[in-house]
């Protein structure tokens, strides 16, 4: 944590984003809502080479939320297709860029042929050593901790974990998210987190944009970057702690 706890501290190592804007970029265009769907995918391309090039370790799409099931049926057919299509098509170009990828959330949902496409980009990609992407899918950060709760539920009452025992190093490991989030940014005008990474961002610096997710890009990412270069990381000590912990290390 010492080493987060600075002023221009250089790039987060974890950045998670709330991709919103989709529809009403395509309402704006005078098209679709899939197609703003479809534009949403290109700016994933975009940010994940983006993140990757300026060293950030760790990097989480929220693409489908497990409220998002109450979307019209025909929005969610299209978005599983859609999904489908991208992790074929983007497969190779994220193994050949180092690219590890995993889906985080409950895929127990999808179709059996979007879960076997779901293991192939995690198998294709497991030795990578560069960013990790994780991807966000049916997932809720109120589900994330009610799979937490009941698993070490469990553990407890077939006497193979004291209650005790369990801190939040504990329950982070259980979490499908396990790191800390750095910088957490939404697009689209909206200021709420939206049930997203509820544990992970508990000390996380949060960046609304205005910009509407497909038209989100490197440029952007970089005003994301530099505004939380420009916060002040405290974790619960004041100003005075942190400058001399800072003054410290020099």
């Amino acid at each position: 944590m010492e080493e987060q706890i600075a002023k221009g501290g250089g790039v987060p190592r974890h950045i998670a984003i709330i991709m919103d804007g989709n529809g009403r970029w395509a309402q704006a265009q005078g098209q679709s809502r899939i197609m703003g769907h479809r534009a949403g995918a290109d700016a994933v391309r975009k940010v994940v080479e983006a993140a990757s090039k300026r060293g950030v370790k760790v990097l989480t799409l929220f693409a489908f939320s497990s409220e998002n099931w109450k979307r019209p049926q025909i929005e969610v057919n299209a978005l599983m297709r859609l999904f489908a299509e991208t992790i074929q098509l983007e497969t190779p170009n994220l193994k050949s860029h180092n690219i590890k990828t995993v889906v985080v959330g409950d895929t127990s949902r999808f179709s059996t042929s979007l879960q076997e496409s779901i293991d192939e980009l995690q198998a294709a990609t497991v030795d990578c050593t560069g960013l990790v992407l994780q991807i966000a899918a049916n997932y809720g950060g109120r589900w994330d901790l009610l799979q937490v709760t009941r698993a070490l539920a469990m553990k407890c009452a077939m006497g193979l974990m004291d209650p005790s025992a369990i801190d939040e190093k504990v329950i982070t490991s259980y979490l499908s998210v396990a790191d800390d989030v750095d910088l957490l940014i939404r697009t689209g005008g909206e200021k709420r987190i939206s049930n997203f990474l509820l544990w992970q961002a508990a000390y996380s610096e949060v960046y609304f944009s205005d910009v509407l997710w497909p038209d989100f890009d490197a440029a952007q990412l970089d005003l994301a970057i530099d505004f939380f270069n420009s916060r002040e990381r405290r974790f619960g000590m004041t100003s005075e702690q942190v400058k001399n912990q800072e003054d410290f290390k020099c």
